[in-house]
């Protein structure tokens, strides 16, 4: 577990060589490039290929489809209180995303034109669930309920099984109670592969969204322009802000439990007011890890990607925070301090506030989707909402009134930019 002080000369450097490491390195890039470029050129063969290799499932292409047979069973096999678990979180997550629906609009500009939007949802949309040893099903709820209010026609599913070809019920389950009937039993790059460029047995999607490992979101990277993607929402992070009034075992808790996820790509962050705070809260992990049942894999991510950074002031962490934009940020301060950092902070993917708020209930039931962006992707790029789901359309009309009072504005704009042909166009409709 690696101290910064943010008062060093060599600290800015440090931390940018720290944040660094989250992003993905050139074997993992070239990795991802080589089975992209095989699924692109020999389609299912290339999936069932990876499928075995990565998930030890051996898979026919008829077999990646996961049939509504094996949907309905998962819910009958999902004890009651994980089924009534999905339901209330889905409630929470459908209730927040409704009030981001945008709404077609018009009006007039300054020519006494129409001009306004339309929104359309995205055709056909492709979602990444990860699976596998940690089987994420909060990010089914995360994505399909958005590309539901917005209306997508088709939402197809992706996310890897074990090597019995099983996908973990709770996922199944959460995506019958979606009313969701296109899913892959497949994962990984290879997936993302026929996401973007489509197979015989899997239709191209126009959209891929959802988070993922280190190479799931550098194939998501690499596809963008032969279909969109969402953001690149990568192995977790999370920055907790503490000063005296944290209760430090709150917070060894919640940089326990990201750490968790156990890839070993994860960042965790704590910023703190004194050295004390940080030496109790590492003192506090050790006892924590004891109790979790993914300790080592735990272990691995505070021994590799824990970074403890100690302030003077709040003003301080603000600029930590913003430099880094972490995915999850968490503010266990004083009130005044609180309101000063949310104010000033304008980086993060989300922020809970106050001692009762960890980032799980984030994660799985508050209301905002957890695909949120990451490896500092936040500088220009934010959580998924509706509208990701969602095609903006400028609408305009002129009439002649209209087109008499703008054809001086063109005239001027064709003339700078050398396109008679432009100004023509409008006087034209002038005379």
């Amino acid at each position: 577990m690696r101290t910064l002080l943010q008062a060093s000369k060599t600290f800015a450097d440090e931390l940018a060589a720290f944040c660094r490491g989250a992003v993905a390195p050139k074997e993992i890039a070239d990795s991802v490039a080589a089975i992209l470029a095989d699924v692109r050129h020999r389609g299912d063969e290339a999936v069932t290929y990876y499928a075995a290799k990565f998930d030890g499932a051996k898979l026919r292409a008829r077999d990646f489809r996961v049939s509504a047979n094996d949907l309905a069973a998962a819910v009958k096999r999902l004890p009651a209180r994980e089924m009534a678990a999905l339901v209330a979180a889905k409630e929470n997550v459908v209730s927040y995303n409704e009030r981001n629906l945008p709404k077609p609009w018009s009006g007039k500009n300054k020519h006494g034109a129409t001009v306004g939007e339309k929104f359309d949802p995205i055709r056909r949309v492709g979602l990444y669930v990860p699976g596998g040893e940690v089987p994420l099903v909060s990010t089914v709820l995360m994505t399909v309920t958005l590309a539901k209010i917005a209306g997508c026609p088709e939402i197809a599913v992706f996310t890897p099984s074990n090597a019995d070809g099983k996908v973990a019920d709770g996922i199944l389950a959460a995506l019958s109670v979606l009313d969701v009937t296109e899913v892959y039993r497949v994962g990984g790059v290879h997936a993302v592969g026929a996401m973007a460029f489509g197979t015989t047995t899997i239709p191209a999607v126009d959209k891929v969204y959802g988070p993922g490992n280190a190479y799931v979101c550098e194939a998501k990277r690499q596809v963008f322009g032969t279909v969109g993607v969402d953001s690149l929402p990568g192995p977790s992070e999370v920055m907790i802000i503490a000063d005296e009034t944290a209760n430090l075992s709150f917070v060894a808790a919640d940089l326990v439990a990201q750490a968790e996820h156990g890839s070993g790509r994860e960042k965790i962050y704590l910023v703190a007011t004194s050295a004390d705070i940080i030496s109790a809260v590492q003192s506090e992990i050790r006892t924590q890890l004891q109790l979790i049942s993914r300790s080592e894999k735990a272990q691995r991510v505070l021994e590799h990607g824990f970074l403890a950074i100690q302030v003077k002031t709040l003003a301080q962490a603000v600029d930590v925070a913003n430099y880094v934009a972490p995915e999850h940020l968490e503010l266990m301060v004083e009130s005044a301090g609180e309101k000063q950092l949310v104010a000033a902070i304008t980086t993060a993917g989300a922020i809970m506030l106050g001692n009762h708020t960890p980032t799980a209930l984030g994660d799985f039931t508050a209301g905002p989707s957890h695909v949120l962006p990451t490896a500092r992707a936040g500088r220009f790029s934010s959580g998924l909402r509706v509208d990701d789901f969602l095609r903006r359309t400028s609408l305009i009309r002129y009439d002649r009134a209209s087109v008499k009072k703008a054809e001086a504005t063109v005239a001027a704009f064709a003339a700078m930019e050398k396109l008679d042909a432009h100004g023509r166009s409008v006087r034209i409709r002038t005379l």
